[in-house]
């Protein structure tokens, strides 16, 4: 058996070959000096997807929150996961700042790194809707691309784009972390809404207004939405 992602850099290295199909990733930031090919195959699980739909009584998903620091991502996610386990539901919430403290501790948060960033939580969303869990990831995800990679790695699987619409007033009037001051004070550079980009789903699958609507409404307006499209799958 492989076990080549516990070996220094250098020696997964020398475990690749040069003709098989895909590239053999470096360690993110660093830049190999030849390309390399990995050796890469595939493990058929014994738990049909099937099984797991009767199992749990629905189907995966992944419900992508997205929007500006501050439009109440983290709160609305943690809310709904409440929800949607009191109804029965095998719900788990990908929260970009708890990632931070792990999966991506490495990363910063320059546009490159950010793009990183989603990918690797659309890769890991897929793999608990595969498991058949309904997977909440809650992030900024500024980019419409880098949200459009974390929809393709769903790779078909029900994937619901929901955007959290807060115009930058009030989030900064939030500013529950206290990042729009900084990034207002020169402290905090590169930051989304203030001097980096944010770019407005063109089609979100549900719109949720975090300005207008109370924490509870907001969090019955998508329990309702998922609810009704859950049990139909089920």
């Amino acid at each position: 058996m492989n076990h080549s992602g516990n070996l220094p850099e250098i020696i997964r290295y020398s475990m690749c070959a040069s003709d098989v199909s895909q590239t053999c990733p470096p360690a993110f930031g660093v830049e190999p000096t030849t390309e390399i090919r990995n050796i890469i195959f595939g493990a058929a699980h014994q738990v049909t997807s099937s099984e797991r739909i009767v199992c749990s009584g629905h189907i995966g998903v992944i419900v992508w929150l997205t929007g500006l620091s501050g439009s109440g991502k983290s709160t609305l996610a943690m809310h709904l996961e409440r929800r949607l386990f009191d109804d029965g539901f095998m719900v788990y919430v990908l929260d970009g700042d708890n990632l931070r403290h792990g999966l991506n501790s490495d990363l910063d948060f320059t546009p490159r790194a950010r793009r990183e960033n989603i990918r690797r939580v659309g890769e890991v969303a897929a793999l608990f809707a595969d498991a058949g869990f309904v997977c909440i990831a809650a992030l900024i995800s500024p980019y419409a691309k880098d949200r459009n990679v974390a929809r393709s790695a769903a790779m078909g699987r029900p994937f619901f784009e929901v955007y959290l619409q807060a115009d930058i007033d009030t989030c900064e009037r939030r500013d529950p972390k206290g990042l729009y001051r900084q990034a207002r004070s020169g402290q905090l550079l590169d930051f989304t809404g203030i001097d980096a980009p944010y770019d407005v789903p063109a089609a979100p699958d549900i719109v949720i207004d975090t300005v207008n609507q109370s924490l509870d409404s907001c969090v019955d307006r998508c329990f309702d939405f998922l609810s009704r499209r859950l049990r139909t799958l089920r």
